[in-house]
């Protein structure tokens, strides 16, 4: 038969060590004021007994919960899911639990809703509360202690004799205005001009901050203009306010929060607008789901679990009669450039509508050309010259007209091989002939050295393609690192290192790149006479590190898929063409050795042709036109390509883009002329 033993109780431990009930109360408590070594008497004779306190009856002793209570606007928010983690992981290792109360963002409840949870706790957390400053002044008082997050706690009303006290209620604040000022900074050293702010809630002290960023990155840019479009805080008051921004005819928006940047993001895609190529979009705070969009967002990354840590930290600190009064934080923010952004589109807008009302308060812009984003300068002569920008070399044609942009590709994601790339490069006239990161495939990148396969490496970026498996994405994606980049009048020059997938030098690449105007030429066929631009690229691939064996799919066991080596993507367009030396269509390309190639596309109504020639020996071309637009001359067509230890191996590209539609006879002419 089981005997229950007695529980042992305080006048026990009491007992054996010789103290009083008080006393053993005090220790067990914590307390300062028992002697060092009185205490120590009472908790060896606690540990011999095996007495474990009571914490229901503590917690009545000295009145106290154990919880607190977090009142947030809208618990379905990830930033402050994050915050909540925060708090909650932080007061876990006190001995504290959470309570959530959530007013819905319905300013009008938020008091009464604080005040009844602070009343079942022992503290309160505060979190971005919507309410007026006078209301918020009022309730501190009556709700300490308390902590207060993304708002500033206004002084003290000089009402109910609580004249001249100051609460012991801390503020944490994110400085949501430099946050603002840095993503308007990066939309401008992209050429953005013309941008919309999708508002938040009108009563968000965090909207106000980011309102006052936006005028003072206006300050410095004093052609600039940002319109406002009410909106809110959620994906669908984002995907609300899409036929706003397009009626806005802005290229680039920048929304509230991350989810509004998601409503928008899914509305421009049921819209056919291609993000960024026709308009960029930015968000705050940097969710979790913010890099797993599509395009992933470019977005200000805010410390939010930090926030929800540090705020338990001050918040026990004034439940401490002891502590000294806490002090309110300021928290930084930085920007995370992700694909959701790019450089301004120039020329001819294509998808932004025009023929819809503007709601109240998003006025769009007026109809004239001389203040669109990227417009050229006044005609001043015929030279090309590269120029730095802030983030990017700028490629400036006749009149200073920006023809293509060189991104360094640090902000391509690992698993897209991140490598330099040109991206847009853009006729005379303004239409852009490459894409990025376009929806069919993700990793392929304007103009630039992208290989399959160098030694098991992937400078291709997505899958890998294994015989008898197929194509499987594997960790061997390599990463190519440029440095000595030398822009020199209408040519640049550099080096570039290509790493393998644990970060080994492969070999090293010396790149140039020159631009040049295309003198006229006529068109017997129809009488017109047609001006276009040429774009040079030479490189020579140095085995500077032992021997190269270069591959493809195609030599991997997948017939056709010879790609790798100096690729130019062209963007998808209403109609597209492909000719060669035998002809039209994209079987005779594929696969020849045709000197030269053609893309005849038409953007609406307006032609383009863009004429890729190469100079000496030509490789086999690797040529789609049906499921996307893209060519390059094979490294590793059918055989891999090897390249003895010290060795090395020319790749080049010459191309002629032109604002008109070229016949096979042009095209060839054209292409005799260029290389």
């Amino acid at each position: 038969m089981n005997i229950r033993r007695p529980a042992v109780t305080i006048g026990d431990v009491a007992t054996a060590a010789g103290v009083s009930r008080a006393t053993v109360s005090r220790v067990m408590n914590g307390r300062s004021t028992v002697a060092a070594d009185i205490a120590e008497r009472v908790r060896e004779a606690a540990e011999s007994l095996s007495y474990r306190p009571s914490t229901a009856a503590r917690n009545l002793a000295l009145g106290r919960t154990r919880t607190v209570a977090l009142v947030m606007p809208d618990v379905g928010n990830p930033v402050f899911q994050q915050i909540l983690h925060g708090v909650m992981a932080a007061a876990d290792q006190d001995g504290y639990r959470v309570l959530v109360a959530d007013t819905a963002e319905d300013q009008s409840q938020e008091a009464a809703i604080a005040l009844e949870a602070r009343l079942r706790c022992d503290a309160l957390v505060l979190v971005s509360p919507r309410m007026p400053d006078a209301d918020l002044a009022r309730l501190v008082p009556d709700v300490e202690p308390v902590v207060v997050l993304n708002r500033q706690v206004p002084p003290p009303p000089g009402q109910n004799g609580r004249t001249g006290r100051a609460p012991a209620a801390p503020s944490l604040v994110v400085d949501y205005e430099d946050a603002a000022v840095q993503v308007i900074e990066h939309l401008v050293s992209l050429g953005h001009r013309r941008l919309v702010y999708l508002a938040g809630p009108g009563a968000s002290a965090s909207d106000a901050q980011r309102r006052a960023g936006i005028r003072r990155a206006l300050e410095g840019h004093p052609t600039l203009d940002v319109r406002e479009i009410p909106a809110g805080p959620d994906i669908a008051a984002g995907h609300a306010a899409t036929g706003a921004v397009l009626a806005g005819r802005a290229t680039a928006a920048v929304a509230f929060n991350d989810l509004v940047a998601f409503g928008l993001l899914a509305g421009l895609n049921e819209a056919g607008v291609a993000v960024p190529a026709d308009i960029s979009v930015a968000g705050f705070d940097d969710i979790d789901l913010a890099r797993y969009a599509t395009p992933a967002l470019t977005t200000v990354a805010v410390p939010q679990s930090e926030l929800g840590r540090h705020a338990w930290k001050e918040l026990a600190a004034v439940m401490d009669d002891d502590a000294q009064p806490a002090r309110s934080a300021r928290f930084t923010t930085e920007l995370e450039v992700r694909a959701s952004t790019g450089p301004a589109p120039v020329g001819p807008e294509r998808v932004h509508a025009t023929d819809r009302a503007v709601p109240a308060g998003a006025a769009g812009h007026p109809d004239t050309a001389g203040d669109a984003p990227g417009a050229a300068r006044p005609p001043s002569d015929t030279t090309f010259a590269w120029e730095e920008s802030p983030d990017a070399l700028v490629l400036l044609g006749p009149g200073g007209t920006p023809l293509a942009r060189r991104e360094t590709g640090e902000r391509v994601p690992p698993v897209h091989a991140p490598r330099p790339y040109l991206h847009p490069v853009h006729t005379l006239g303004g239409t852009a002939l490459t894409d990025s990161g376009p929806v069919d495939h993700r990793h392929h990148y304007g103009v630039g050295m992208a290989v399959a396969d160098v030694n098991g490496t992937s400078h291709w970026g997505g899958r890998t393609f294994i015989e008898h498996v197929g194509p499987t994405l594997l960790q061997n994606h390599g990463r190519q690192v440029a440095r000595d980049l030398r822009p020199d009048g209408d040519t640049l020059t550099e080096t570039v290192t290509w790493l393998d997938e644990h970060g080994g030098r492969q070999l090293v690449e010396d790149r140039r790149v020159t631009a040049r105007l295309l003198a006229p030429f006529q068109d017997v066929t129809a009488d017109i006479t047609h001006t276009g631009w040429v774009l040079d690229w030479r490189s020579v691939l140095h085995a500077s590190d032992g021997p190269l064996e270069i591959r493809s799919p195609a030599t991997n066991g997948r017939p056709g898929a010879g790609y790798g080596g100096l690729f130019w993507r062209l963007p998808i367009a209403d109609e597209t063409r492909v000719l060669s030396v035998g002809g039209e269509g994209e079987t005779l390309a594929h696969g020849s050795s045709s000197p030269w190639l053609a893309f005849v596309q038409r953007h609406g109504d307006r032609p383009t042709t863009l004429v890729l020639a190469q100079p000496g020996t030509a490789r086999p071309w690797f040529a789609r036109s049906a499921e996307y637009p893209g060519a390059c001359p094979a490294l590793a067509w059918d055989a891999p390509l090897l390249v003895p230890d010290g060795g090395a191996v020319q790749v080049g590209l010459v191309a002629a883009l032109f604002d008109a539609e070229l016949g096979p006879a042009e095209a060839a002419a054209v292409a005799g002329a260029i290389v």
